[in-house]
């Protein structure tokens, strides 16, 4: 028994021995004329080596991008938050739309279209003749196109009493369609009989027709195709 041990023994370090002695020696520049021992040693070295940093940089890949995606977590939180907000509310907001539609509406059917324009001006003349005040001038100016509507300034100067010229601006004021008065100024004249002269800018709103709208809308493509160049 003691002497099977032995042989074992003996053996295992003819092994190690053996094995030991392939890797002296070596020559690190020729590792083609390395035994086959220390060529399989270094193939698995190397590839462990490998596995363990590709392993190393997925991972700190996969780790910068699980950072950034819990960045935008609290935005996408609020994102949340305000969208489920509209939803519960989409039936109020809704309501609140076609109110706003409605009232948008109203506010059209008070500016005239071109082929009104003309009675509207005669509206305003009436309005001071009504109050016994005297026309000097009453010019309209170049139509402005803006983006939906067309405005129309008036220059105008009347003369008459203080009431009669306020009544007048108040008349003005309650017409069917939008008319505003600008940069008023009242002038006393030297006699003294309580005459006074007004003047000021009449401005009137009409919708464009769609002609007028598509060529609005032309001219702003136009522009944003400029701007772009």
């Amino acid at each position: 028994m003691a002497t099977q041990q032995k042989s074992m023994n003996v053996d295992l370090n003819s092994v190690f021995e053996a094995a030991a002695s392939q890797f002296r020696g070596l020559n690190r520049n020729e590792p083609g004329q390395w035994p086959l021992l220390p060529k399989v040693v270094t193939w698995l070295v190397l590839g462990v080596a490998v596995v363990v940093v590709g392993w190393f940089l997925l991972l700190t890949t996969a780790t910068d991008e699980l950072e950034a995606e819990r960045k935008k977590e609290p935005a996408l939180k609020a994102d949340y938050r305000a969208k489920l907000g509209q939803a519960v509310n989409l039936s109020e907001l809704r309501k609140q739309k076609s109110q706003v539609e409605e009232y948008v509406t109203q506010l059209e059917k008070q500016l005239p279209g071109k082929a009104e324009m003309d009675a509207l001006l005669s509206d305003i003349n009436t309005a001071g003749l009504g109050r016994g005040l005297q026309f000097e001038l009453f010019r309209p100016g170049q139509v402005v196109v803006r983006d939906y509507y067309a405005e129309l300034p008036i220059a105008i100067r009347v003369s008459g009493r203080y009431h009669d010229l306020g009544a007048f601006a108040g008349d003005v004021a309650n017409l069917s369609r939008i008319v505003t008065l600008h940069s008023m100024g009242i002038t006393s004249s030297r006699d003294t009989s309580g005459i006074l002269a007004m003047e000021a800018t009449a401005r009137t709103y009409r919708y464009l027709d769609s002609a007028e709208l598509e060529q609005v809308k032309k001219s702003g493509d136009k522009a944003k195709a400029g701007a772009k160049k």
